[in-house]
């Protein structure tokens, strides 16, 4: 049975992420108080009911003073051998604060906060929220995401099965927009010849075969990236070994359009190449 408990911050994406397993064949249920997990998961893993053997749960601050029994409702579920995964979806404060404005929908805390201040609701969910984040399988930062890239991401995460032993994720991205917060590797190429400064490369990007070709013709890119494989090669089966359910790989340039987007995709090659489930994002490869 393939059990996902979907939970994080207000205003980071939930429903979006819940439609997108959906999509992909769970059942799905919104806003369970923590407390009813641990007779659900049993319900779900006891049913006959073919339905019930892929299941979404969302749990969440919604749920008022019941959610502050969620770490120990999880400690519980694991320390009985119970399998699951945690997807908790992140964002920063200022971006949940525009988002709540944009919808004018009021934050489920909101009535817990003495000055009534959005603000105040969303640093104290945050707070609330440290211990379950800790606790994730996955942790997604949807600051800078839209509604496309997060179901995009959640399909790739669980299109094979929640159980998969660990899911690569290759990520570009331009220094100038900020390293992405989800990155647990992080490797500058800002070094590697910059297409950006040839008039006929300027206005392609890492996506077209003449960037490729221009960045991996001088010898420094590829020692580069002999030495990069050799790297990702020892350090991944360590990660697998720890138990980590994601690797997040990100691949800086300066804009995040020519050089991060090639490594990027060369790695996703190599991955995939290797048998090893891997996906690809470009998150800053059409910005200005």
């Amino acid at each position: 049975m393939e059990f996902v408990i979907l939970t994080g911050l207000s205003g980071a994406g939930k429903t979006n992420a819940l439609h997108a397993m959906e999509d992909s064949g769970f059942y799905c249920v919104d806003n369970l108080p923590p407390l009813l997990l641990d007779t659900f998961f049993d319900l779900c893993i006891n049913s006959t009911d073919i339905r019930l053997k892929k299941v979404a749960v969302v749990a969440d601050a919604r749920s008022g003073e019941m959610f502050a029994d969620i770490p120990e409702v999880l400690s519980k579920l694991r320390l009985e051998g119970k399998q699951f995964k945690i997807l908790f979806l992140d964002a920063k404060p200022d971006v949940l604060l525009v988002r709540y404005k944009g919808t004018r929908r009021k934050h489920p805390l909101i009535g817990e906060i003495t000055s009534g201040s959005l603000e105040d609701a969303v640093a104290l969910e945050n707070e609330l929220m440290n211990g379950v984040r800790e606790m994730a399988d996955y942790v997604v930062d949807t600051t800078v995401m839209n509604p496309n890239e997060l179901k995009e991401r959640v399909t790739t995460l669980f299109s094979a099965g929640a159980g998969d032993s660990l899911i690569v994720t290759c990520m570009s991205f331009g220094y100038k927009y900020g390293i992405p917060p989800e990155a647990d590797l992080v490797f500058d190429v800002r070094c590697l010849p910059n297409p950006f400064y040839i008039k006929e490369l300027k206005t392609l990007s890492g996506l077209d075969e003449q960037v490729c070709d221009y960045i991996l013709g001088f010898e420094v890119s590829e020692r580069f990236m002999q030495k990069l494989y050799e790297f990702i090669d020892y350090t991944l089966p360590l990660y697998r070994e720890e138990g980590k359910s994601e690797l997040v790989i990100g691949v800086g340039c300066t804009g995040g359009r020519h050089r991060s987007v090639t490594v990027a995709r060369l790695l996703n090659t190599h991955f995939i190449e290797n048998g090893q489930k891997s996906a690809i994002h470009h998150r800053d490869i059409w910005k200005a």
